[in-house]
């Protein structure tokens, strides 16, 4: 894409900063049972079994949806318009939730330029850890499943591979607010001379605001955007994803713990 040169520095960080961007996490997972004219009641949400009132239930009722970040792009011309879908998936297994995240240029929606898997897990001080995962071959094959998040089913968790280090951590900043990051230097990168990078999230229910960067081995900035995270506004929310008819098998410990295989931040 052709940029203006007096551009062309803070745009080739703010791109970079994109590619990392958005925590993901599940929400509108079931909903009331239907009684009465002749319906079956819905079946029970694995969100029933969370705690009304803790870090993994608020991010992902707050989280789960489809973004953009048109009206800062229209604000700031060094940032790019960045289209972001977080979609629940395997709604019935109870060792998540999880989650399919596709993140693209408005320009180039079918050709997504960062796909995950994330799952969310508690952590004590009712906190709550997004673990990412990459997609196992080419993730293009899976490229536009936010559609139709039941394409997932098909998807073998025990093949997915976690990036070591790059869990986002996220505690309660306030009423209605999460907020954290990952820890350190601990997560790995090899993009445009970085050795690592880092991810501050802040999330709300109508927005996910997420600044990635690259450093080098000194500390020095290398990739992502300079004056601060991208700002992703919820327009709309993502439904309950059908639950599949047989959850596939959960994951070993060696996919959780696996060392990440691929350049850049989350």
């Amino acid at each position: 894409m052709t940029r203006p040169a007096s551009r062309s520095s803070a745009r080739r960080f703010a791109v970079i900063g994109a590619l990392g961007c958005a925590l993901g996490l599940l929400a509108g997972c079931g909903g009331p049972p239907v009684v009465g004219g002749g319906r079956e009641a819905a079946p029970p949400s694995p969100m029933d079994a969370i705690a009304p009132e803790s870090a993994v239930r608020d991010t992902a009722l707050w989280l789960a949806g489809h973004y953009s970040s048109a009206a800062q792009a229209a604000a700031d011309p060094s940032y790019f318009d960045v289209r972001l879908h977080i979609v629940p998936i395997w709604p019935d297994r109870t060792d998540g939730p999880w989650l399919y995240v596709e993140q693209a240029m408005a320009t180039a929606q079918d050709k997504p330029y960062r796909q995950r898997i994330y799952r969310v897990l508690a952590l004590p001080g009712n906190r709550a850890e997004s673990v990412v995962y990459e997609l196992p071959g080419d993730p293009l094959a899976w490229a536009g499943a936010w559609r139709e998040p039941s394409r997932m089913n098909a998807l073998d968790p025990a093949l997915l591979v976690a990036r070591a280090g790059c869990s986002v951590m996220l505690g309660y900043a306030g009423p209605g607010t999460l907020k954290g990051g990952t820890k350190g230097s601990d997560c790995g990168s090899q993009l445009r001379g970085a050795a690592y990078a880092t991810s501050d999230v802040t999330v709300t229910a109508t927005e996910l605001n997420s600044w990635d960067r690259g450093f080098d081995a000194a500390g020095a900035q290398v990739w992502g955007a300079v004056k601060g995270p991208y700002r992703f506004v919820k327009e709309q929310a993502a439904p309950a994803a059908p639950a599949p008819p047989d959850a596939p098998p959960a994951p070993g410990d060696e996919a959780a713990t696996a060392a990440p295989s691929s350049e850049g931040a989350k």
